[in-house]
């Protein structure tokens, strides 16, 4: 990470950020939902696959069982609180399953960019490498959407030192690729200010993978930070992501859990349950200016 692409600036010390209807917190869910192909067309600096030799049929199996059954799972919850998401979105997936296509679509569901495969990391890429999968990303939603691109989130977190700069100058809105805040923060670029929204790596459900932990534990995990930025958003509104994966939360045994977590949420009448889009749309229009005038610069 660039640490010149923005300023420092305390919390504490910040203008206060209110968002619509004085919630105090705006919480966006955020299913991951990719594709990872059987024998990676590419492998770089990284292997995507950690059992060898290729097909890992095992590594494989779980995540196909994502879009299979654990995404239709996942639905059901999501329909139940009314929670319409930002998809962290393999471009390929409305590609190739049409089926889950029309079902986001069904549910007014928004999408960023995560890359066009899973399986291909940026790492290593050149910049015109890179760019040409942004600009196939865009072509992507558009021809199959009709509507314009707005946001990124690079594949496996694999950006490179140039993503800010190709991500602004393809004309997208917002990036996630960092984790620096409980606030949105505009990032400089060669091309101007992006705003950065923020993703989370601690409540994503890649944990239940990457640490002793599972859906329970994970649940509470949901429910204790929303406690603490609940009560942080009362003085100075913050940002909460909740990062989903089809192939786990969407497994039968996790997803009461999930239920669970999020029914406490909702409980919460000034907790802005919203999209990525949305929290850009009303920071950019309300709050942008004068955290730029704090910062006594454009980003």
């Amino acid at each position: 990470m660039d640490p010149y692409r923005f300023g420092y600036s305390p919390v504490i010390q910040r203008p206060k950020l209110s968002w619509p209807n004085g919630a105090r917190v705006a919480v966006w869910v955020c299913p991951n939902i990719e594709h990872y192909e059987y024998v990676p067309a590419e492998v770089r600096l990284r292997d995507p696959w950690p059992r060898m030799p290729h097909p890992d049929v095992l590594g494989y199996g779980g995540r196909d069982y994502g879009n299979r059954v654990g995404l239709w799972r996942m639905f059901e919850v999501l329909d139940k609180y009314s929670i319409r998401c930002t998809v962290s979105l393999s471009m390929s997936v409305i590609e190739m399953y049409p089926e889950i296509l029309e079902a986001m679509e069904a549910r007014r569901w928004e999408y960023m960019s995560h890359g066009y495969f899973n399986t291909r990391y940026h790492w290593g890429y050149t910049e015109e490498e890179e760019r040409e999968v942004i600009e196939h990303s865009k072509a992507t939603h558009l021809r199959l959407t009709g509507r314009t691109l707005r946001g990124w989130f690079s594949p496996a977190v694999s950006n490179t030192l140039n993503t800010p700069d190709l991500v602004k100058e393809a004309g997208l809105e917002y990036f996630c690729d960092f984790y620096h805040d409980d606030q949105p923060t505009p990032v400089a670029t060669k091309h101007g200010p992006l705003m950065h929204i923020p993703y989370t790596m601690d409540l994503n459900d890649a944990m239940i993978y990457r640490q002793p932990v599972e859906a329970e534990e994970f649940a509470q995990m949901i429910v204790d930070h929303f406690d603490t930025v609940y009560r942080e958003g009362s003085d100075n509104g913050r940002v909460m992501c909740l990062a989903l994966h089809p192939y786990m939360m969407g497994a039968p045994h996790r997803l009461k859990h999930l239920d669970r977590a999020l029914g406490y949420i909702r409980q919460h009448k000034d907790a802005w349950v919203c999209t990525a889009e949305e929290i850009l749309d009303w920071y950019t229009a309300n709050a942008l200016k004068p955290y730029q005038d704090h910062l006594g610069k454009e980003a």
